[in-house]
Protein backbone atom coordinates (compact mmCIF):
# COMPACT_ATOMS: atom_id res chain seq x y z
CA UNK A 1 0.00 0.00 0.00
CA UNK A 2 1.24 3.07 -0.65
CA UNK A 3 0.52 7.09 0.44
CA UNK A 4 0.75 10.46 -1.51
CA UNK A 5 0.35 13.50 0.84
CA UNK A 6 -2.07 16.37 -0.75
CA UNK A 7 -2.44 19.54 0.93
CA UNK A 8 -1.27 17.77 4.09
CA UNK A 9 -3.73 14.96 4.01
CA UNK A 10 -3.22 11.52 3.82
CA UNK A 11 -5.14 9.75 0.92
CA UNK A 12 -5.63 6.02 0.61
CA UNK A 13 -4.48 5.19 -1.86
CA UNK A 14 -4.01 6.52 -5.51
CA UNK A 15 -4.74 4.76 -8.76
CA UNK A 16 -3.70 5.17 -12.34
CA UNK A 17 -6.20 5.75 -15.00
CA UNK A 18 -3.64 6.20 -17.83
CA UNK A 19 -1.98 9.32 -18.00
CA UNK A 20 -3.53 10.97 -14.36
CA UNK A 21 -3.51 9.78 -11.04
CA UNK A 22 -6.73 10.04 -9.61
CA UNK A 23 -7.84 10.15 -5.21
CA UNK A 24 -10.46 8.43 -3.34
CA UNK A 25 -11.36 11.51 -0.94
CA UNK A 26 -13.61 8.19 0.82
CA UNK A 27 -10.50 7.96 3.07
CA UNK A 28 -9.07 11.45 3.97
CA UNK A 29 -7.91 11.33 7.73
CA UNK A 30 -7.88 15.12 9.78
CA UNK A 31 -5.25 16.07 11.52
CA UNK A 32 -6.78 15.60 14.65
CA UNK A 33 -7.98 11.95 14.14
CA UNK A 34 -4.61 10.97 12.42
CA UNK A 35 -2.55 12.08 15.76
CA UNK A 36 -4.48 10.13 18.16
CA UNK A 37 -4.42 7.10 15.46
CA UNK A 38 -0.64 7.12 16.52
CA UNK A 39 -0.84 8.11 20.22
CA UNK A 40 1.31 11.66 19.60
CA UNK A 41 -0.07 13.19 22.65
CA UNK A 42 -0.65 11.57 26.29
CA UNK A 43 -4.30 11.94 28.27
CA UNK A 44 -2.86 15.04 29.28
CA UNK A 45 -2.01 16.48 26.28
CA UNK A 46 1.64 16.26 26.45
CA UNK A 47 3.65 15.27 23.41
CA UNK A 48 5.23 11.50 23.05
CA UNK A 49 8.07 11.81 20.84
CA UNK A 50 8.13 8.29 19.53
CA UNK A 51 9.51 8.24 16.47
CA UNK A 52 8.87 4.75 14.94
CA UNK A 53 9.23 4.10 11.84
CA UNK A 54 5.22 3.13 12.04
CA UNK A 55 5.20 6.65 12.19
CA UNK A 56 3.74 8.73 8.78
CA UNK A 57 5.75 11.34 9.99
CA UNK A 58 8.83 9.45 10.57
CA UNK A 59 11.65 11.21 8.80
CA UNK A 60 9.91 14.54 9.09
CA UNK A 61 9.98 14.29 12.71
CA UNK A 62 13.66 13.37 13.03
CA UNK A 63 14.72 16.27 10.86
CA UNK A 64 12.28 18.90 12.74
CA UNK A 65 13.90 17.79 15.67
CA UNK A 66 17.94 17.37 14.53
CA UNK A 67 17.47 20.78 12.85
CA UNK A 68 17.55 23.53 15.64
CA UNK A 69 19.28 21.72 17.71
CA UNK A 70 22.60 21.94 14.62
CA UNK A 71 21.54 25.46 14.49
CA UNK A 72 22.28 25.78 18.58
CA UNK A 73 25.10 23.87 17.95
CA UNK A 74 26.82 26.24 15.04
CA UNK A 75 25.72 29.70 17.17
CA UNK A 76 27.80 28.34 20.07
CA UNK A 77 30.87 26.89 18.36
CA UNK A 78 34.01 29.11 18.05
CA UNK A 79 35.34 30.04 14.69
CA UNK A 80 37.65 27.22 15.00
CA UNK A 81 35.47 24.68 16.37
CA UNK A 82 33.76 21.45 14.74
CA UNK A 83 30.90 19.53 15.60
CA UNK A 84 30.75 15.37 15.07
CA UNK A 85 27.53 13.72 14.59
CA UNK A 86 27.54 10.22 14.86
CA UNK A 87 24.45 8.68 12.94
CA UNK A 88 23.58 4.88 11.14
CA UNK A 89 22.27 4.44 7.90
CA UNK A 90 18.49 5.62 8.53
CA UNK A 91 19.34 9.34 8.51
CA UNK A 92 22.85 10.08 6.77
CA UNK A 93 21.33 11.47 3.69
CA UNK A 94 19.07 14.13 5.60
CA UNK A 95 20.97 14.78 8.32
CA UNK A 96 24.43 15.34 5.92
CA UNK A 97 21.62 17.61 3.92
CA UNK A 98 20.71 19.54 7.02
CA UNK A 99 24.25 19.91 8.68
CA UNK A 100 25.11 21.12 4.97
CA UNK A 101 22.51 23.84 5.28
CA UNK A 102 22.89 24.79 8.52
CA UNK A 103 26.85 24.84 8.14
CA UNK A 104 27.59 25.32 4.58
CA UNK A 105 28.81 23.05 2.04
CA UNK A 106 32.03 24.44 2.60
CA UNK A 107 32.53 23.84 5.92
CA UNK A 108 31.96 19.84 5.60
CA UNK A 109 35.34 18.34 5.94
CA UNK A 110 34.63 14.16 6.07
CA UNK A 111 32.15 11.76 6.45
CA UNK A 112 34.00 9.19 8.49
CA UNK A 113 32.90 5.41 8.55
CA UNK A 114 33.26 3.90 12.14
CA UNK A 115 33.71 0.07 12.10
CA UNK A 116 31.54 -0.74 15.21
CA UNK A 117 31.21 -4.45 14.70
CA UNK A 118 33.72 -6.93 14.76
CA UNK A 119 31.58 -10.27 13.47
CA UNK A 120 28.39 -10.41 11.29
CA UNK A 121 25.07 -10.95 12.62
CA UNK A 122 23.57 -14.14 11.01
CA UNK A 123 20.38 -13.15 11.89
CA UNK A 124 20.56 -10.02 9.60
CA UNK A 125 17.44 -9.98 7.25
CA UNK A 126 19.91 -8.90 4.05
CA UNK A 127 22.95 -7.00 4.98
CA UNK A 128 24.69 -7.13 8.67
CA UNK A 129 25.76 -3.58 9.30
CA UNK A 130 29.09 -3.65 10.09
CA UNK A 131 29.92 0.21 10.61
CA UNK A 132 28.25 3.65 11.28
CA UNK A 133 29.09 6.81 10.47
CA UNK A 134 30.16 10.20 12.15
CA UNK A 135 29.77 13.92 10.05
CA UNK A 136 32.29 16.40 10.39
CA UNK A 137 31.77 20.17 9.85
CA UNK A 138 33.66 23.19 10.99
CA UNK A 139 32.13 26.02 12.02
CA UNK A 140 34.62 28.07 9.95
CA UNK A 141 36.67 25.61 7.59
CA UNK A 142 39.74 28.34 7.25
CA UNK A 143 40.22 28.84 10.70
CA UNK A 144 40.36 25.29 11.47
CA UNK A 145 43.26 22.96 12.41
CA UNK A 146 42.97 18.83 12.02
CA UNK A 147 44.59 17.50 14.50
CA UNK A 148 47.39 14.75 13.47
CA UNK A 149 47.48 11.12 15.28
CA UNK A 150 50.58 10.16 16.88
CA UNK A 151 53.11 8.02 14.71
CA UNK A 152 53.29 4.43 15.17
CA UNK A 153 56.08 2.05 15.47
CA UNK A 154 54.82 0.77 12.37
CA UNK A 155 54.58 3.68 10.39
CA UNK A 156 58.03 4.45 11.72
CA UNK A 157 59.46 1.10 10.63
CA UNK A 158 58.80 1.92 6.73
CA UNK A 159 61.69 4.53 7.56
CA UNK A 160 65.17 2.79 7.26
CA UNK A 161 68.95 3.97 6.07
CA UNK A 162 70.68 1.55 4.38
CA UNK A 163 73.21 4.33 2.50
CA UNK A 164 74.00 5.77 6.53
CA UNK A 165 72.71 8.98 5.51
CA UNK A 166 73.70 11.46 8.22
CA UNK A 167 70.09 12.98 8.19
CA UNK A 168 68.64 9.98 9.43
CA UNK A 169 66.31 7.51 8.60
CA UNK A 170 64.25 8.01 5.06
CA UNK A 171 62.28 5.97 2.59
CA UNK A 172 61.90 5.79 -1.00
CA UNK A 173 58.77 7.79 -2.47
CA UNK A 174 57.99 7.53 -6.94
CA UNK A 175 59.64 9.80 -8.28
CA UNK A 176 56.99 9.43 -11.42
CA UNK A 177 53.70 11.03 -11.91
CA UNK A 178 50.40 10.85 -14.23
CA UNK A 179 50.26 14.94 -15.22
CA UNK A 180 52.87 14.57 -18.25
CA UNK A 181 55.04 18.05 -18.79
CA UNK A 182 57.77 17.97 -21.48
CA UNK A 183 60.18 20.15 -19.39
CA UNK A 184 60.20 16.69 -17.01
CA UNK A 185 60.67 14.53 -19.81
CA UNK A 186 64.22 13.22 -19.93
CA UNK A 187 66.25 10.11 -19.73
CA UNK A 188 68.48 9.20 -16.51
CA UNK A 189 71.79 7.70 -15.88
CA UNK A 190 72.08 5.42 -13.22
CA UNK A 191 75.18 4.86 -11.41
CA UNK A 192 75.68 1.79 -13.25
CA UNK A 193 75.30 3.10 -16.58
CA UNK A 194 71.66 1.87 -17.58
CA UNK A 195 69.63 4.25 -19.07
CA UNK A 196 66.12 4.92 -17.46
CA UNK A 197 63.18 6.49 -19.96
CA UNK A 198 60.48 7.74 -18.50
CA UNK A 199 57.37 5.20 -17.52
CA UNK A 200 55.06 5.15 -20.47
CA UNK A 201 52.30 8.35 -20.20
CA UNK A 202 53.96 9.58 -17.53
CA UNK A 203 57.22 11.74 -16.87
CA UNK A 204 59.08 12.90 -13.89
CA UNK A 205 58.00 14.68 -11.21
CA UNK A 206 61.13 16.92 -11.05
CA UNK A 207 62.26 18.81 -13.92
CA UNK A 208 66.11 18.09 -14.70
CA UNK A 209 67.95 21.23 -13.02
CA UNK A 210 65.90 20.17 -10.03
CA UNK A 211 66.97 16.15 -10.36
CA UNK A 212 70.35 17.23 -10.72
CA UNK A 213 70.30 19.34 -7.92
CA UNK A 214 69.13 16.60 -5.54
CA UNK A 215 71.09 14.01 -6.85
CA UNK A 216 74.12 16.40 -5.85
CA UNK A 217 72.65 16.60 -2.49
CA UNK A 218 72.26 12.66 -2.06
CA UNK A 219 68.63 12.80 -2.34
CA UNK A 220 68.12 10.18 -5.34
CA UNK A 221 68.13 6.75 -4.75
CA UNK A 222 69.23 4.27 -7.27
CA UNK A 223 68.96 1.07 -5.09
CA UNK A 224 71.43 -0.55 -3.10
CA UNK A 225 73.26 -1.83 -6.80
CA UNK A 226 73.02 1.42 -8.47
CA UNK A 227 70.76 -0.19 -11.20
CA UNK A 228 67.35 0.46 -10.31
CA UNK A 229 64.48 3.09 -10.94
CA UNK A 230 65.91 6.52 -9.42
CA UNK A 231 63.61 7.20 -6.03
CA UNK A 232 63.45 10.53 -3.76
CA UNK A 233 64.35 9.90 -0.33
CA UNK A 234 61.97 11.37 1.91
CA UNK A 235 63.47 12.09 5.49
CA UNK A 236 61.51 11.58 8.44
CA UNK A 237 63.01 14.76 10.13
CA UNK A 238 61.83 16.65 7.05
CA UNK A 239 58.17 15.91 7.39
CA UNK A 240 56.02 18.61 6.62
CA UNK A 241 53.53 17.76 9.75
CA UNK A 242 54.45 16.21 13.31
CA UNK A 243 52.19 13.30 13.74
CA UNK A 244 49.88 10.99 11.16
CA UNK A 245 47.41 12.23 8.64
CA UNK A 246 43.72 10.69 9.98
CA UNK A 247 42.21 8.52 7.71
CA UNK A 248 38.11 8.32 6.98
CA UNK A 249 37.75 4.58 7.62
CA UNK A 250 38.28 4.31 12.05
CA UNK A 251 39.33 0.44 12.47
CA UNK A 252 37.74 -1.20 15.26
CA UNK A 253 41.55 -2.17 16.63
CA UNK A 254 42.17 1.20 16.54
CA UNK A 255 39.22 2.83 18.51
CA UNK A 256 36.89 -0.01 19.27
CA UNK A 257 33.92 -1.39 18.61
CA UNK A 258 30.07 -0.66 20.13
CA UNK A 259 30.72 -4.12 22.58
CA UNK A 260 33.84 -2.37 23.73
CA UNK A 261 31.79 0.39 25.16
CA UNK A 262 29.08 -1.57 26.55
CA UNK A 263 32.03 -3.69 28.60
CA UNK A 264 33.76 -0.63 29.82
CA UNK A 265 30.26 0.66 31.46
CA UNK A 266 29.34 -2.60 32.96
CA UNK A 267 33.11 -2.81 34.52
CA UNK A 268 32.73 0.67 36.08
CA UNK A 269 29.27 -0.53 37.74
CA UNK A 270 30.67 -3.39 38.90
CA UNK A 271 28.78 -5.90 36.41
CA UNK A 272 25.76 -5.04 37.36
CA UNK A 273 23.45 -4.86 34.42
CA UNK A 274 24.11 -3.84 31.13
CA UNK A 275 23.25 -0.17 28.90
CA UNK A 276 22.31 -0.14 25.17
CA UNK A 277 24.02 1.75 22.88
CA UNK A 278 27.42 3.17 24.44
CA UNK A 279 30.09 4.27 22.30
CA UNK A 280 34.21 3.39 22.89
CA UNK A 281 35.93 5.76 25.01
CA UNK A 282 38.32 4.95 22.37
CA UNK A 283 36.30 6.38 19.60
CA UNK A 284 35.82 9.88 21.67
CA UNK A 285 39.69 10.36 22.40
CA UNK A 286 40.30 9.68 18.54
CA UNK A 287 37.22 12.63 17.74
CA UNK A 288 39.10 14.42 20.71
CA UNK A 289 42.35 14.60 18.75
CA UNK A 290 41.08 15.30 15.43
CA UNK A 291 39.03 18.45 16.54
CA UNK A 292 42.44 19.52 18.02
CA UNK A 293 40.86 20.55 21.48
CA UNK A 294 43.69 22.86 23.74
CA UNK A 295 44.17 22.34 27.20
CA UNK A 296 41.44 24.89 27.97
CA UNK A 297 38.75 24.01 25.92
CA UNK A 298 35.22 23.22 26.41
CA UNK A 299 33.77 20.24 24.78
CA UNK A 300 29.77 19.83 24.64
CA UNK A 301 27.76 16.97 23.90
CA UNK A 302 23.86 17.35 23.48
CA UNK A 303 23.14 14.02 22.88
CA UNK A 304 25.66 12.41 25.82
CA UNK A 305 23.87 9.14 26.47
CA UNK A 306 25.94 7.07 29.06
CA UNK A 307 28.59 10.31 29.26
CA UNK A 308 31.36 8.53 27.45
CA UNK A 309 32.30 12.42 25.80
CA UNK A 310 32.96 13.16 29.63
CA UNK A 311 34.98 9.90 30.31
CA UNK A 312 36.93 10.68 27.54
CA UNK A 313 37.63 14.37 28.11
CA UNK A 314 38.14 13.56 32.08
CA UNK A 315 41.00 11.11 30.67
CA UNK A 316 42.60 13.09 28.23
CA UNK A 317 42.91 15.98 30.97
CA UNK A 318 45.04 13.16 32.40
CA UNK A 319 47.17 12.22 30.23
CA UNK A 320 48.38 16.02 29.52
CA UNK A 321 47.70 17.66 32.65
CA UNK A 322 44.62 19.98 30.51
CA UNK A 323 42.12 21.75 31.97
CA UNK A 324 39.77 20.93 29.33
CA UNK A 325 35.73 21.37 30.58
CA UNK A 326 32.66 19.06 29.21
CA UNK A 327 29.04 20.37 29.20
CA UNK A 328 26.62 17.06 28.71
CA UNK A 329 23.14 17.63 27.87
CA UNK A 330 20.48 14.74 28.26
CA UNK A 331 17.05 14.50 28.32
CA UNK A 332 16.08 12.55 31.37
CA UNK A 333 14.45 9.57 29.33
CA UNK A 334 12.62 6.93 31.41
CA UNK A 335 14.36 3.76 31.13
CA UNK A 336 12.38 0.86 30.08
CA UNK A 337 10.67 -1.10 33.02
CA UNK A 338 12.17 -4.49 32.22
CA UNK A 339 15.46 -3.04 30.92
CA UNK A 340 19.00 -3.63 33.01
CA UNK A 341 19.44 -0.71 33.90
CA UNK A 342 15.88 -0.29 35.37
CA UNK A 343 16.91 -3.92 37.29
CA UNK A 344 20.12 -1.78 38.62
CA UNK A 345 17.82 0.86 40.64
CA UNK A 346 18.34 3.50 37.24
CA UNK A 347 15.18 5.32 36.46
CA UNK A 348 16.32 7.23 33.68
CA UNK A 349 19.37 8.24 31.07
CA UNK A 350 20.61 11.12 33.16
CA UNK A 351 21.40 8.65 36.14
CA UNK A 352 23.17 6.65 34.10
CA UNK A 353 25.18 9.30 33.00
CA UNK A 354 25.90 11.20 36.62
CA UNK A 355 26.87 7.90 38.31
CA UNK A 356 29.33 6.83 35.44
CA UNK A 357 31.36 10.11 35.07
CA UNK A 358 31.27 9.86 39.21
CA UNK A 359 33.17 5.94 38.85
CA UNK A 360 34.89 6.43 35.70
CA UNK A 361 36.71 9.92 37.61
CA UNK A 362 37.40 8.29 40.60
CA UNK A 363 38.58 5.39 38.72
CA UNK A 364 41.11 8.04 36.99
CA UNK A 365 42.22 9.53 40.16
CA UNK A 366 43.03 5.93 41.93
CA UNK A 367 45.04 4.98 38.62
CA UNK A 368 47.08 8.05 38.66
CA UNK A 369 47.41 7.90 42.46
CA UNK A 370 48.70 4.05 41.82
CA UNK A 371 51.23 5.30 39.69
CA UNK A 372 52.72 7.64 41.53
CA UNK A 373 53.47 5.06 44.24
CA UNK A 374 55.39 3.51 42.08
CA UNK A 375 57.61 6.12 40.57
CA UNK A 376 61.23 6.02 40.37
CA UNK A 377 63.20 8.60 42.09
CA UNK A 378 63.49 11.63 41.07
CA UNK A 379 60.89 11.74 38.13
CA UNK A 380 57.86 14.09 38.57
CA UNK A 381 54.51 12.65 40.00
CA UNK A 382 51.30 13.02 37.48
CA UNK A 383 48.58 15.71 38.26
CA UNK A 384 45.11 14.38 39.35
CA UNK A 385 42.89 15.90 36.95
CA UNK A 386 39.52 17.76 38.15
CA UNK A 387 37.25 14.68 38.16
CA UNK A 388 34.12 17.13 39.38
CA UNK A 389 31.27 17.89 37.70
CA UNK A 390 27.86 19.91 38.49
CA UNK A 391 24.36 18.37 37.72
CA UNK A 392 21.81 21.10 36.70
CA UNK A 393 18.45 20.75 35.36
CA UNK A 394 16.37 23.15 33.58
CA UNK A 395 13.23 24.34 34.32
CA UNK A 396 10.61 27.17 33.89
CA UNK A 397 11.54 30.60 35.91
CA UNK A 398 11.64 31.21 39.64
CA UNK A 399 8.74 34.08 39.42
CA UNK A 400 5.15 33.58 39.93
CA UNK A 401 3.22 34.39 36.91
CA UNK A 402 1.03 37.42 37.61
CA UNK A 403 -0.53 38.14 34.14
CA UNK A 404 -3.82 38.87 35.21
CA UNK A 405 -6.29 40.87 34.26
CA UNK A 406 -8.09 43.50 36.23
CA UNK A 407 -11.31 41.50 37.14
CA UNK A 408 -9.58 38.39 38.00
CA UNK A 409 -8.08 39.69 41.27
CA UNK A 410 -9.37 38.36 44.73
CA UNK A 411 -8.11 38.96 47.73
CA UNK A 412 -7.09 35.73 48.22
CA UNK A 413 -4.64 36.25 45.01
CA UNK A 414 -3.71 39.17 46.50
CA UNK A 415 -2.36 37.61 49.45
CA UNK A 416 -0.80 34.91 47.53
CA UNK A 417 1.34 37.53 45.59
CA UNK A 418 3.02 38.60 48.98
CA UNK A 419 6.43 37.09 47.43
CA UNK A 420 6.94 37.16 43.75
CA UNK A 421 9.19 33.84 44.25
CA UNK A 422 7.09 30.29 43.49
CA UNK A 423 6.76 28.59 46.90
CA UNK A 424 8.94 25.61 45.83
CA UNK A 425 11.85 27.03 44.71
CA UNK A 426 15.41 26.74 46.84
CA UNK A 427 18.17 29.06 47.78
CA UNK A 428 20.04 27.37 44.42
CA UNK A 429 17.52 27.88 42.16
CA UNK A 430 17.69 31.30 42.31
CA UNK A 431 21.41 31.55 43.14
CA UNK A 432 21.89 29.77 39.39
CA UNK A 433 19.10 32.04 38.00
CA UNK A 434 20.97 35.19 39.13
CA UNK A 435 24.38 33.37 37.68
CA UNK A 436 22.17 33.24 34.08
CA UNK A 437 20.32 36.65 34.70
CA UNK A 438 24.21 38.48 34.97
CA UNK A 439 26.19 35.57 32.60
CA UNK A 440 28.34 33.76 35.04
CA UNK A 441 30.04 30.90 34.45
CA UNK A 442 27.85 28.02 36.17
CA UNK A 443 31.01 26.21 36.71
CA UNK A 444 33.12 27.79 38.78
CA UNK A 445 33.58 27.07 43.02
CA UNK A 446 30.70 27.93 45.32
CA UNK A 447 30.36 27.69 49.24
CA UNK A 448 27.78 28.66 51.87
CA UNK A 449 27.68 29.21 55.44
CA UNK A 450 25.86 30.47 58.44
CA UNK A 451 26.18 34.02 59.22
CA UNK A 452 24.43 34.70 62.18
CA UNK A 453 21.61 32.44 62.17
CA UNK A 454 20.85 32.75 58.23
CA UNK A 455 22.83 30.70 55.31
CA UNK A 456 24.93 32.98 52.98
CA UNK A 457 25.96 31.88 49.68
CA UNK A 458 29.48 33.20 48.34
CA UNK A 459 30.45 32.45 44.44
CA UNK A 460 33.79 32.15 43.29
CA UNK A 461 35.17 34.17 46.21
CA UNK A 462 33.52 37.10 45.82
CA UNK A 463 32.61 37.28 42.52
CA UNK A 464 28.70 37.52 43.89
CA UNK A 465 27.28 36.70 47.29
CA UNK A 466 23.48 35.98 47.96
CA UNK A 467 21.43 35.84 50.99
CA UNK A 468 17.64 34.57 50.37
CA UNK A 469 16.38 34.01 53.88
CA UNK A 470 13.15 35.03 54.90
CA UNK A 471 14.66 37.63 57.45
CA UNK A 472 18.37 39.38 57.29
CA UNK A 473 19.34 41.87 59.81
CA UNK A 474 21.71 44.72 59.37
CA UNK A 475 24.68 42.62 60.80
CA UNK A 476 24.10 40.29 58.18
CA UNK A 477 24.04 43.09 55.70
CA UNK A 478 26.74 44.57 57.15
CA UNK A 479 28.83 41.23 57.23
CA UNK A 480 28.26 40.83 53.39
CA UNK A 481 29.60 44.26 52.10
CA UNK A 482 32.19 44.13 54.37
CA UNK A 483 33.43 41.75 52.32
CA UNK A 484 33.19 43.79 48.93
CA UNK A 485 31.68 41.31 46.58
CA UNK A 486 31.58 42.83 42.95
CA UNK A 487 27.37 41.49 43.20
CA UNK A 488 25.18 41.39 46.10
CA UNK A 489 21.69 39.89 45.67
CA UNK A 490 19.09 39.38 48.11
CA UNK A 491 15.19 38.10 48.32
CA UNK A 492 12.51 41.08 47.92
CA UNK A 493 10.65 39.47 50.89
CA UNK A 494 13.68 39.38 53.14
CA UNK A 495 12.72 42.72 54.01
CA UNK A 496 9.32 44.21 55.36
CA UNK A 497 9.76 47.38 54.72
CA UNK A 498 11.03 49.96 51.55
CA UNK A 499 12.82 52.01 54.62
CA UNK A 500 14.63 47.89 55.00
CA UNK A 501 15.81 48.15 51.85
CA UNK A 502 16.86 51.79 51.60
CA UNK A 503 18.75 51.06 54.31
CA UNK A 504 20.83 48.19 52.67
CA UNK A 505 21.68 50.83 49.69
CA UNK A 506 23.03 53.30 52.07
CA UNK A 507 25.21 50.30 53.73
CA UNK A 508 26.64 49.16 50.55
CA UNK A 509 27.52 52.77 49.63
CA UNK A 510 29.61 53.47 52.73
CA UNK A 511 30.78 49.60 53.06
CA UNK A 512 31.28 48.94 49.22
CA UNK A 513 30.11 51.30 47.19
CA UNK A 514 31.07 49.80 44.15
CA UNK A 515 29.15 46.53 44.52
CA UNK A 516 26.20 46.35 42.28
CA UNK A 517 23.27 45.14 44.46
CA UNK A 518 19.89 43.38 43.23
CA UNK A 519 16.75 42.23 44.85
CA UNK A 520 14.81 39.40 43.46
Amino acid sequence: MCFCIKDGIFIDPPYNTGSDFVYRDNFKMDKDDYEKQIELFDDEGDRLFRNTESNGRFHSDWCSMIYPRLVLARNLLRDDGVIFISIDDNEVENLKKITSEVFGESNFIAQLIWERAYAPKNDAKFISNSHDYVLMFAKNIFSFTIGRLPRTDVANARYTNPDNDPRGVWKPSDMSVKTYNSACDYPITTPSGRIIETPASRCWSLSKNAFLERLQDNRIWFGADGNSVPCIKRFLTELKYDGMAPQSIMFYKDVGHSQEGAKKVVSLFDGKGSFDGPKPVRLLRRLLTLANVDKDDIVLDFFSGSATTAHAVMQLNAEDCGKRKFIMVQLPEVCAPDSEATKASYTNICEIGKERMRRAGDQIAKKIEEENTQLEVGKEPKTVPDIGFRVLKLDDTNMKDVYYAAGDYTQDLLESMTSNIKDDRTDMDLLYSCLLDWGLPLSLPHTQEDVSGVTVHTYNDGDLIACFADTISDAVVKEIAKRQPLRAVFRDSSFSSSPEKINVEEIFKLLAPNTSIKVL
